[in-house]
């Protein structure tokens, strides 16, 4: 695969971030009088969310009062509550060495705190852009943030390929005409990703490197 240019997202592809998703979860059901369903449900919640699919049969109760208490507990624990997948800053490292490196992330903080995030991880230094939510009118799976990564890049939209664990990453890569990667690293299956015909799915993202020219 020759490329020059890999968006990469966040969750999921670079960081192990379920057990921030866990504790999101304990939290907002605490915070509705309800205790907490077990992982596997619990891990539904972000799938959906990140789907923009309902959750009103998970979360009986105050709703809105849940999502404020997710999000807000989410955002509030991923410095410490998310960790690095195994050998990405060397799988980072050799990415950089062969083409330009985006992350886009759909969190919805601002710049600073997702490349102190990285800087904490000793990530930071490989990236040559940072997008988050925050940065565009319209998230993935809109396209609209991986064009920019690519303008920024300064590379050509042919060139480039995104890699990410969800159906929205791969959605938004074939939406900006890009190439696209689905790694298993994070909280969607096999066969959600494969139903979105991916030009490759790998069991992570440390496989890259030795496919990309």
């Amino acid at each position: 695969m020759r490329v020059k240019g890999v968006l990469l997202d966040l969750d999921g592809t670079l960081v192990d971030s379920k057990e921030a998703y866990l504790e999101a979860a304990r939290t907002a059901f605490a915070a509705v009088g309800k205790k907490t369903v077990d992982t596997k449900v619990a891990l539904e919640i972000p799938r959906r969310l990140e789907q923009y699919r309902p959750i009103d049969d998970i979360v009986t109760q105050d709703l809105q009062k849940f999502l404020e208490t997710y999000l807000k507990t989410y955002y509030s624990v991923t410095t410490t509550k998310t960790k690095p997948i195994p050998h990405i800053s060397d799988t980072l490292k050799k990415l950089s060495e062969k083409a330009k490196l985006a992350l886009v992330t759909m969190r919805y903080v601002p710049k600073k705190a997702v490349i102190e995030e990285l800087e904490k991880f000793g990530l930071s230094q490989y990236f040559d852009y940072v997008m988050t939510a925050l940065d565009t009118r319209n998230p993935k799976p809109s396209p609209e943030g991986l064009i920019k990564c690519v303008k920024e890049l300064g590379v050509q939209m042919c060139d480039c390929v995104v890699v990410g664990d969800s159906v929205s990453d791969i959605r938004a890569g074939k939406a900006a005409g890009v190439k696209t990667v689905a790694v298993l690293s994070g909280i969607f299956s096999f066969e959600e990703l494969r139903k979105e015909e991916p030009d490759l799915i790998l069991e992570t993202v440390n496989l890259l490197p030795d496919l990309v020219e």
